[in-house]
């Protein structure tokens, strides 16, 4: 029996480059070009299609992703960062069917277009105070809500985690864990939503096989790359990311 897979190549034109880059983010640059996924795969198929396709990926980069950051979580942080992602889970399942996901994408790119530019214009200071707990748990709380939507949390947390200067190594094994346990939290709603179908699960087994290879790019150059250098390529991902989610905002299909 023919699995009842996706064959249009078009489709595959912008799945391949769209995983590749969510595996590279997965494992060295969490906050910028992992988020342009779903918004390039929905040149081909519609957000939620997206989004459920991908699901099955998350789950083996965010297994690859753990494995080779295991000794770098911040594990203080992360008991306060998870709690408020899971919230945002809960709501983006309860307001899926409700939300027109343009709105959505238009949204997280309007904010991750203000934060970088804030951040560009009126740069932090060495000794600037990190923000408050109270913008984290919204951020947080809204990155959950963007990941369960269309596999986008990485701005609005990034917004909370950047200010912090964290190394490249440890922010990147935290956003990894982070992003393992939402992504895990999303796989019972996917499937009471009827996302989970055989159609997109075979098209996630086509496309499997580019998962361990964008996690060991990205692996190779977060243990290598300078702070400096880190942090100046998550801006260029989050300006990207901005620009894209905003256009899939304001346009009219």
């Amino acid at each position: 029996m023919n699995l009842p897979l996706i064959t249009d190549w078009h489709f595959y034109a912008v799945a391949i480059p769209a995983v590749l880059m969510l595996g590279i983010s997965k494992s060295g640059f969490g906050a910028g070009f992992g988020s342009l996924a779903v918004p390039l795969m929905a040149l081909a198929v519609t957000v939620p299609q997206a989004a459920a396709i991908l699901m099955p990926l998350l789950l083996l980069m965010d297994l690859l992703g753990l494995a080779a950051f295991r000794k770098d979580f911040d594990m203080k942080f992360l008991r306060f960062l998870i709690p408020f992602g899971l919230v945002g889970t809960v709501i983006g399942a309860l307001l899926f069917k409700t939300l027109d996901a343009r709105v959505v994408a238009g949204i997280v790119g309007v904010f991750t277009l203000l934060f970088l530019a804030q951040r560009l214009l009126f740069p932090p200071k060495p000794d600037s105070p990190p923000p408050p707990k109270w913008v984290g748990a919204l951020l947080t709380v809204t990155s959950g809500f963007t990941s369960f939507v269309a596999h986008a949390g990485g701005p609005p947390i990034s917004a909370y985690v950047i200010p912090l200067r964290l190394s490249p190594v440890k922010f990147t094994a935290t956003m990894a864990f982070f992003f393992f346990v939402i992504n895990l939290s999303k796989w019972a709603p996917y499937a009471w939503l009827g996302l989970l179908d055989l159609r997109n699960l075979a098209t996630s087994l086509v496309l499997l096989p580019l998962a361990p290879v964008g996690v060991w790019i990205g692996v190779r150059i977060a243990k290598r790359i300078s702070p400096v250098w880190f942090y100046r390529l998550l801006y260029v991902g989050m300006l990207l990311t901005g620009c894209k989610l905003l256009w899939d905002g304001i346009s009219i299909r």
